[in-house]
């Protein structure tokens, strides 16, 4: 897979690309990971990349130039374009089992009040990471790539990816390793009993627990 994100802070994912999963990923060659500044591809001698609103209004909107320019340069019939944006669908874990299949992500990163709304048809889809605000896409942009890259063949031991949170739309079930007992506290039984069939069983259970009190609205997709 090939991930570019369009942001005008690159120096902004070094110490992501450069730590952990991600980089045993790119040293692996399972991904490869391009940071572009889109303000390089502005056409003004000044590189300016923002101007005001028309109709008047507060802060700078970010012009449709630079991003039809830089996508011209690196956008192929594998790419699929997301824009950061808080109106988009909310990313959740079924969105990234989805991106993981595309040969080619371009990740378009927004800032200052938002984009010139020219810049939207460029996108094959609006993403959102939810209802807050953040003062640029970059962290968005991270928790999308990391997400994803995660999720890719060989980066990650397939059963660690099995058994996490929101795979079967229920959260991890309570996990322990040693001491058996701890200033009182003690692992269930069931998980040292040897019993593979009942540990599965009590995970599943603790699953179901745990969502319906910390997360009752993922139920309402889970078959009976």
């Amino acid at each position: 897979m090939k991930i570019d994100i369009l942001t005008l802070f690159p120096d902004f994912f070094k110490g992501m690309l450069n730590e952990s999963i991600i980089k045993r990923a790119i040293d692996k060659k399972l991904v490869e990971i391009n940071i572009i500044n889109f303000r390089d591809s502005s056409p003004l001698p000044n590189k300016q990349v923002d101007d005001t609103p028309y109709g008047g209004g507060a802060g700078m909107l970010l012009r449709c130039e630079p991003i039809f320019i830089a996508l011209d340069k690196i956008k192929t019939k594998d790419s699929h374009v997301i824009l950061l944006s808080p109106e988009g669908t909310t990313y959740k874990q079924n969105v990234a089992n989805r991106l993981k299949e595309y040969k080619h992500l371009i990740i378009i990163c927004g800032h200052y009040e938002g984009f010139d709304e020219r810049i939207k048809i460029l996108a094959d889809e609006i993403i959102s990471i939810g209802d807050f605000i953040l003062t640029g896409g970059e962290i968005a942009a991270m928790a999308i790539m990391d997400s994803v890259v995660r999720l890719i063949p060989g980066v990650i031991n397939e059963e660690s990816l099995v058994n996490e949170s929101f795979n079967n739309n229920l959260l991890d079930y309570p996990q322990y390793t040693k001491p058996a007992e701890y200033r009182g506290l003690k692992v269930p039984d069931v998980l040292l009993s040897g019993n593979h069939q009942k540990i599965r069983e009590y995970r599943l259970q603790e699953q179901i627990k745990k969502t319906n009190k910390l997360r009752p609205d993922l139920m309402e997709d889970i078959d009976e």
